[in-house]
């Protein structure tokens, strides 16, 4: 038997990596009973400490570390199954995270006891510091984006599912029981699903070994609800015995897409009312003014705007504002763009009618306001009076220039206010 140990000890102290062999003492105490010098680097031992093995485990691991891996031993030797953990061990030149296997070696196969646990251990303290680069330079979307493991899937050649961890699982809905052997579409939308033998053929004949799929586009998969799920992918491939298989690192990122969208909605849209802001239908009616259809603006002002402040109150001023744009969004469904422009000020824009249709469009809007012939329950249980003054434009041919045709409106709107205000002018 000590000639056995005596090999076991030089088998280890030859091992490149971090080995030891753990056992347990007639009182059930875990001891040493050999290890080699990468193992006692990695723990911060010192081999003059140790005369002579066994040695008690106590003398080689750190108090901090030892409950822990403590733990990992006693399953180890009474399951009969291999385990694994991580520890950082804090050394004088800093902190070194290792992944430890831990291997239960039996004397003969069937049923025999774990004589010994055979540890190996691998340094990843690079890995540990790369992950915490990475977490820090994403720190800013961590906010908003929930911090979920990402989902890992693996795909041979036929395109078929050989790999399917547990953040797949949460992510998908789908067990990894009811995926391995599946096509891969069966998480895709059906829109993406015909193209998508395509795209992977044409990744493996790439040159180009991983690539990250284009972040200004949108990329989805599918729940087994058949719901989508927008996610960000890296994808990469690698040869394993001439056979190419893809593996997909896959984030849920519907948090993100969900905040991108909301500040997307807030940059074109007025806080107040809701309605589309000076920017929002500056673009869009540029992009009317890419044919040569008919095209009419008007720009309206709410009368005396200062005086409903003065009188009932900033509040009441912005319950009128609201109450404005809910009348021109009702009015007529020709009004096919209404937006804020500053102030007590908001633009229309009339696609496809000429000036005298628009301007017969803002007059019945004009008289609705006058007449107060719209439903609304206002804040002081009485209605508050106000009146509008419009002025209207249309496109001259071949104009393409939105600016111009806003000021020509606004020229006309200054001209109804110095008519008398609660008109129509054209401009």
């Amino acid at each position: 038997m000590a000639d056995w140990s005596n090999m076991i000890r030089d088998f280890v102290d030859e091992i490149a990596a971090s080995v030891a062999m753990i056992g347990r003492d007639e009182r059930g105490q875990f001891v040493v009973s050999a290890c080699n010098d990468h193992f006692m680097q990695m723990t911060g031992g010192k081999r003059g400490t140790i005369k002579s093995f066994p040695a008690s485990f106590d003398t080689l691991i750190p108090n901090y570390a030892r409950t822990e891996f403590r733990q990992k031993l006693g399953e180890c030797f009474e399951s009969g199954v291999a385990r694994e953990l991580e520890q950082a061990y804090d050394l004088r030149d800093g902190t070194h995270w290792w992944r430890l296997s831990l291997k239960p070696l039996r004397q003969s196969e069937g049923g025999s006891p774990v004589l010994e646990i055979m540890v190996t251990g691998l340094e990843i303290t690079t890995k540990m510091l790369l992950t915490h680069e990475l977490e820090v330079s994403t720190s800013r979307f961590r906010s908003v984006v929930d911090a979920a493991y990402d989902a890992i899937i693996t795909i041979d050649q036929q395109h078929c599912i050989t790999l399917f961890n547990r953040a797949a699982e949460r992510l998908f809905g789908y067990s990894a029981e009811e995926m391995l052997g599946q096509p891969i579409t069966q998480l895709l939308p059906d829109r993406y699903r015909a193209n998508h033998s395509q795209y992977v053929h044409q990744f493996a004949r790439s040159p180009v070994r991983s690539r990250q799929m284009d972040e200004r586009n949108r990329v989805y998969g599918q729940h087994r609800d058949g719901s989508p799920l927008p996610v960000e992918i890296a994808i990469s491939k690698i040869n394993v015995g001439g056979l190419i298989e893809f593996t997909a690192v896959i984030r849920d990122i519907a948090d993100r897409v969900q905040l991108m969208d909301l500040l997307q909605k807030q940059a074109v849209t007025d806080e107040l009312t809701g309605l589309p802001n000076r920017r929002e239908f500056s673009d869009t009616v540029e992009a009317f003014l890419g044919s040569d259809n008919k095209l009419s603006v008007f720009i309206l002002d709410i009368d005396f705007f200062k005086k409903i402040n003065d009188s009932y109150g900033h509040d009441v001023g912005d319950e009128v504002l609201r109450v404005m744009a809910k009348v021109v969004m009702n009015a007529d469904k020709r009004i096919d763009v209404f937006a804020r422009w500053g102030g007590e000020e908001f633009v229309a824009a009339l696609p496809g009618l000429d000036i005298e249709e628009a301007t017969a469009v803002a007059e019945d809007l004009r008289l609705t306001i006058e007449q107060q012939n719209f439903a609304h329950t206002w804040r002081l249980d009485k209605p508050i009076p106000f009146t509008v003054s419009i002025g209207v434009t249309e496109r001259l041919p071949g104009e393409h220039d939105v600016g111009a045709i806003v000021k020509r409106a606004d020229l006309a709107l200054y001209r109804a206010k110095e008519s008398g205000r609660n008109r129509v002018e054209v401009g």
